[in-house]
């Protein structure tokens, strides 16, 4: 059984539905804890799944690398086979990157490269793009830039927001987590090779 360690910054839509993908008979992974880098109301997602959660909030560190070696004393105490970040809005510094990696891997609303950054809908859309997509990654020291593990496109309908664009694009990117952690637990995916 593969044990997950989730960072999450906001809602955590994405963290309940992995939450409620673990619940599911023969699904191979589990969430063992739940951390944050600010009171995320995301949380109450794992409370309400009997999963452990820890904070770490940014402004308490004098730097930003102190407040990753604290974060990173709290992911290793739950020993976690892979860590994913899901809707988690920091950098993590490049420490913490080495010390995790190649088995920390990210998802992101777009089809990377295509779009990376924190406002990746709103970029395609600015864009005028016709299609977007979803994507899971593995993190490396740049922005989005890591190798991808997974991704599918997403079209762009007339008349779409950032709102009902995003709507159909998490579908999407859950189903991909869920597939790379299936991947990774019966050995069809290699972290290390994929690096």
């Amino acid at each position: 059984m593969l044990s997950v360690v989730v960072l999450i910054s906001g809602g955590g839509s994405n963290l309940r539905a992995l939450l409620q993908r673990c619940e599911e008979a023969g699904f191979p992974a589990r969430v063992v804890a739940v951390g944050a880098d600010r009171d995320a109301p995301g949380i109450v997602h794992a409370d309400e799944f009997g999963v452990p959660t820890f904070l770490v909030p940014f402004p308490y560190y004098d730097s930003r690398e102190e407040w990753g070696q604290a974060l990173l004393r709290e992911i290793r105490k739950w020993a976690p086979d892979v860590v994913v970040l899901s809707g988690f809005m920091r950098l993590l510094p490049d420490a913490v990157v080495d010390a995790l990696g190649p088995r920390l891997i990210n998802t992101h609303p777009a089809y990377l490269p295509e779009f990376p950054g924190a406002h990746a809908v709103r970029d395609a859309l600015a864009a005028g793009a016709t299609e977007t997509g979803a994507s899971v990654i593995l993190v490396d020291h740049g922005v989005d830039t890591g190798p991808v593990l997974a991704r599918e496109r997403v079209p762009v309908l007339p008349g779409d927001t950032e709102g009902t664009l995003h709507d159909r694009i998490k579908p999407v990117e859950r189903r991909l987590l869920a597939q790379v952690l299936r991947d990774v637990a019966d050995g069809t995916l290699d972290l290390e090779g994929a690096a």
